[in-house]
């Protein structure tokens, strides 16, 4: 695939094709940068930031050589200096390399990464799609908005690679754990890893 440069945004969060990612948001480089996105109805990439002092092992960046590639859907501008925006991540990128810009924006030399093809659930992990039902379920029972559901529809429980990516975002894992699930290859893999982490350690029980 043909390389292209994107505008990066590192931040301590992992987002998955099919996710969503709301932001707040207040520095002049990103207000910049929506606002050229909104115009050209372009995109960014969210990267996940490396700890303090690491650097990502494959390409040396301060942030990971894998993110998302976002689009804005939603944005509230009304406000000056300030914005919020939904974005809905689309498919995976890989950094080549970056560039930071005088006005402190990085920019990246990207490739896409194909996503995952649609993928039955495996019997023995059907579970985790009941999890995440019953979770989805139960919070507009307990009073969370329509327009604050952290995962976006049409729902696709019948996807292991959409089952996957959602674990990965509400799961309360450290970033470099989520990083890891989301470079994965593997869809089934990737779930069957999830099946560990929710049966396996009780503070991941929904």
């Amino acid at each position: 695939m043909k390389p292209y440069t994107l505008p990066l945004f590192p931040l301590n969060v992992v987002v998955c094709p099919g996710g969503l990612l709301p932001l707040r948001i207040f520095e002049a480089r990103y207000l910049d940068m929506v606002r050229t996105c909104l115009r050209n109805k372009s995109s960014f990439a969210v990267v996940a930031v490396m700890p303090e002092g690491e650097t990502d092992p494959e390409g040396y960046f301060p942030f990971a050589n894998i993110g998302t590639l976002v689009d804005i859907v939603e944005a509230d501008v009304t406000t000056v200096g300030l914005m919020n925006i939904r974005c809905v991540g689309r498919h995976r990128v890989k950094i080549d390399s970056y560039i930071q810009q005088a006005d402190g924006l990085v920019v990246g030399q990207v490739t896409d990464v194909v996503n995952d093809l649609e993928s039955a659930i495996p019997e023995d992990l059907e579970s985790v799609v009941t999890s995440l039902q019953n979770l989805l379920t139960s919070l507009p029972a307990s009073g969370v908005a329509s327009e604050n559901m952290p995962v976006i529809q049409p729902y696709q429980f019948e996807n292991a690679a959409w089952v996957a990516n959602r674990w990965v975002e509400l799961l309360d894992l450290p970033l470099l754990q989520k990083q890891r699930l989301m470079q994965l290859d593997s869809p089934v893999l990737r779930l069957e890893l999830i099946h560990d982490i929710l049966y396996e350690n009780p503070r991941n029980k929904f």
